[in-house]
């Protein structure tokens, strides 16, 4: 295991495959500080562009980009009071407070610290999983598979939080879309229409971005004008290392937090801040969260980044994503001719020992990154929306198109995309329906083929009977959590 990890090392720090990861580091930058945008609407944007790329330099892109999103966020959510994703919420509690009164250097400072120590250690753990992994995956049939397909299915209910029929509605539609096309067991075409370009099935690019991506546009159109009329920055960077450094036990603890709730799908970057922030109220003594207390940055932002290492551990291993952005990063892994699962550990253990460093990488050389522009990236935020839309626009389009290179792909992200506005002004989550299109076809060909071999006894199968129980525990716990990090998040407004 130890020279597959030196053998990773030497294939990640390849000059080609770093550039590649310079570059999803400074997209993820960018997308983490543009309130609106999300991990969602950054690896839908990228994802046309790893199709046929080698998969080493695929990943160091994506991983690249994922590692630093919820290091970016740090910007708009200290310097604004807006959240530059979902998991960056709890940030504004204290980080705003802090900005306003000259200290966002300060509350910058710290957060980086902390989201690069967090990443470091979803990296480690990402990397200590695999071993006990290993022996379990490695046995697993297509019954097993189908219950793992299922699982990641049922994480529907999970993300679309508080409305779980919504989530399972928008989950059905997700593999309605991904039903079109060839049937994976039977000589058929269905939902055709008697087109050839349906024949082939809707273009996972094509509706990532579309259902992400495109409603963001439209809303920045709508919603003229920059997001602050000022913004204090002031030094004192190296004082919120320092804060950082004297709370290395809560820096620690929250990141365990977050590689915990990584692990289990369908929880993420929505509830982990919050989560990680109420932890640490309740164990922090004298203090003073929601008035300023850098503790309160301290708790989420070392949570946050080591959620990502936790979360890539059923997405890698297991082929279930856990949110839209895995979602996405599965599908990514298709493109680039790989499978989650099993092959993961055995013949492509490579690559996932490359997806370990670049991890650690992209959080080290992300957060240096952003305490070095602090000033100028903080700029950006003052950008009106309607000025950015036609690069996003650019990038949608040329995304769209060469999936296929055909002109239908643009006719169905228009489709799409408008149903995903649709989607966006109803409340309705939009995850699920993504997680429902990238396992329609597993879910199906595992299927069929557990009938083929077992007929029904495979129901009897022991581990297809712990995975339903899993399920079962995980919406049920996973309710709870998201019930528990709300109380939180009511407590901290009011």
């Amino acid at each position: 295991m130890i020279e597959s990890a030196i053998e990773a090392l030497f294939i990640v720090l390849d000059p080609s495959r770093l550039v590649y990861m310079f570059i999803g580091i400074g997209i993820g930058v960018v997308v983490g500080l543009l309130p609106g945008l999300s991990g969602t609407v950054g690896m839908s944007l990228m994802l046309p562009f790893v199709f046929g790329l080698d998969p080493y330099v695929g990943m160091a892109l994506l991983i690249g980009m994922i590692a630093v999103i919820h290091t970016g966020d740090t910007f708009p959510s200290i310097l604004l009071g807006i959240p530059g994703t979902s998991g960056s919420q709890a940030t504004i509690m204290d980080g705003f407070p802090l900005a306003k009164r000259g200290e966002a250097s300060r509350a910058m400072g710290a957060a980086f610290f902390c989201s690069m120590i967090g990443g470091v250690i979803g990296g480690i753990a990402l990397y200590l999983t695999i071993p006990f992994a290993r022996p379990l995956i490695t046995s697993f049939s297509s019954p097993e598979l189908f219950m793992l397909t299922m699982l990641g299915l049922s994480m529907a209910g999970l993300l679309a939080g508080k409305s779980p029929l919504k989530g399972i509605i928008s989950g059905i539609l997700g593999l309605l879309i991904g039903s079109v096309g060839s049937a994976p067991a039977v000589p058929e075409y269905r939902y055709t229409f008697d087109t050839l370009y349906l024949t082939q099935g809707v273009s996972l690019p094509v509706v990532a971005m579309a259902i992400f991506a495109f409603p963001i546009i439209i809303t920045m159109l709508t919603n003229k004008g920059s997001v602050a009329n000022h913004a204090t920055l002031q030094s004192g960077i190296l004082k919120g290392v320092m804060d950082a450094l004297k709370n290395k036990f809560l820096v620690f603890r929250s990141a365990v937090i977050g590689v915990l709730i990584g692990f289990i799908p369908g929880l993420g970057g929505s509830v982990v801040d919050w989560i990680a922030y109420g932890a640490g109220q309740k164990t922090v003594k004298n203090n003073h969260f929601g008035k300023g207390d850098i503790r309160g940055v301290i708790a989420p932002e070392s949570a946050n980044n080591a959620k990502e290492g936790g979360s890539l551990v059923p997405t890698l291993l297991f082929g279930i994503p856990g949110s839209g952005t895995t979602a996405i990063l599965l599908g990514g892994l298709t493109l680039m001719g790989l499978e989650a699962g099993p092959k993961m550990l055995t013949t492509d253990l490579s690559v996932t020992l490359s997806i370990v460093w670049t991890l650690v990488f992209a959080n080290v050389f992300g957060a240096l990154l952003c305490m070095i522009l602090v000033r100028p990236i903080s700029k950006i935020s003052f950008v009106p929306g309607e000025k950015i839309v036609p690069f996003l626009l650019v990038l949608l389009v040329i995304g769209a198109y060469q999936s296929t290179m055909s002109w239908g792909d643009l006719i169905i992200f228009v489709m799409i995309g408008l149903l995903g506005y649709v989607m966006t002004i109803l409340d309705w989550p939009r995850p699920p329906l993504l997680i429902g299109f990238v396992l329609a076809l597993p879910a199906e060909r595992y299927y069929w083929i557990s009938i083929e071999r077992y007929g029904w006894e495979w129901i009897t199968n022991p581990i297809v009977i712990f995975l339903a129980v899993i399920i079962v525990v995980l919406l049920s716990g996973g309710a709870i959590m998201k019930r528990f990090s709300k109380d939180y998040e009511q407590g901290g407004i009011n």
